[in-house]
C-alpha cells in the first residue's frame, strides 16, 4: 500500500471520530445545559474514543461502506458510521424544558455535523490542491480537510432522515407529541428495534443513491459553489 493510501484512510478514520464523536458529544451537552447529568455522570462527554465505539456502527458499517466497494473491483467508498448513542434522560430534559428542549437536544448533533462541514467547506476553498512538491504534512491535512466536509455532510443528512431510533425519528416524536399527535410518537417509538436494519437496507442498497446520495452532492454543491 503506498504512503498516500494510508494517509488517506488514516485521514478518512480520524474525520469521521471527529465527526460521531462531536454529534454524541452535543447531544449530551445540550441535555446537561437542560438539567439532565445522565450522559456526564456516564462519563459520555468525554473525547476518548474508547467511550463511544459502537462495534455495529464505529467499526462494523464504516468498515464495509469504504472497503467492500474496493473488494468488488470499484474505487473506495465513502467512510459512514455512528458512534454508540450517549444516554440522555429525555424526561428530565422535557421537564425543565419541554418538548422545544427535547427537539434541541435531537437536533444538536446534526446541528454539530454542519457546522463543521461548513468551516470545512471554507478551508478546503481556501488550501491550494496537494501537489507533488508538497510535504505530507499538507496533503494529510488537505485530505483531512475533505473527509471532515464529506462526512459530516453525509451524517448531517442521515440524521434528518426520519428513521426510527435516529435523529430525525426523535425529532418527529417529540414535535408530534408537543402537538399531541400520539399515533405518530407511538409509531417510531415501536419501530425502533427496526432502525439499524432500515440503516442497513439503505447502506446496501440502490436506495442509498435517492435518499442520502443525491441529497448529500446538493449539499456540497452548495457549499463549495457559494
Amino acid at each position: 500500500m503506498e504512503s498516500i493510501d494510508i494517509l488517506k484512510i488514516a485521514a478518512a478514520v480520524l474525520a469521521l471520530m471527529v465527526a460521531i464523536i462531536g454529534h454524541e458529544i452535543m447531544h449530551g451537552l445540550v441535555a446537561y445545559a437542560y438539567g439532565d447529568t445522565t450522559a456526564k455522570n456516564a462519563g459520555r462527554l468525554s473525547i476518548n474514543p474508547l467511550t463511544h465505539v459502537d462495534l455495529i456502527g464505529t467499526i462494523l458499517v464504516p468498515a464495509s461502506t469504504y472497503f467492500l466497494p474496493m473488494l468488488l473491483g470499484a474505487e473506495s467508498g465513502f467512510l459512514f458510521g455512528w458512534a454508540k448513542p450517549v444516554p440522555i434522560n429525555t424526561g428530565t430534559v422535557i421537564r425543565n424544558a419541554g418538548y422545544n428542549g427535547a427537539m434541541q437536544v435531537d437536533l444538536a448533533g446534526i446541528v454539530y455535523n454542519f457546522t463543521l462541514a461548513v468551516i470545512a467547506s471554507i478551508a478546503i476553498v481556501a488550501m491550494a490542491k496537494p501537489t507533488t512538491t508538497d510535504g505530507l504534512v499538507y496533503v494529510f491535512a488537505y485530505i483531512f480537510v475533505f473527509q471532515l466536509l464529506i462526512i459530516n455532510v453525509v451524517l448531517g443528512v442521515f440524521n434528518l432522515l426520519p428513521i426510527p431510533q435516529f435523529d430525525g425519528a426523535h425529532f418527529i416524536m417529540h414535535l408530534a407529541l408537543k402537538y399531541k399527535v400520539d399515533k405518530v410518537a407511538e409509531f417510531f417509538y415501536k419501530n425502533e428495534r427496526y432502525g439499524i436494519i432500515i440503516v442497513l437496507v439503505i447502506l446496501m442498497t440502490p436506495i442509498k443513491d435517492y435518499v442520502l446520495i443525491m441529497p448529500v452532492q446538493t449539499v456540497l454543491s452548495l457549499l463549495l459553489n457559494s
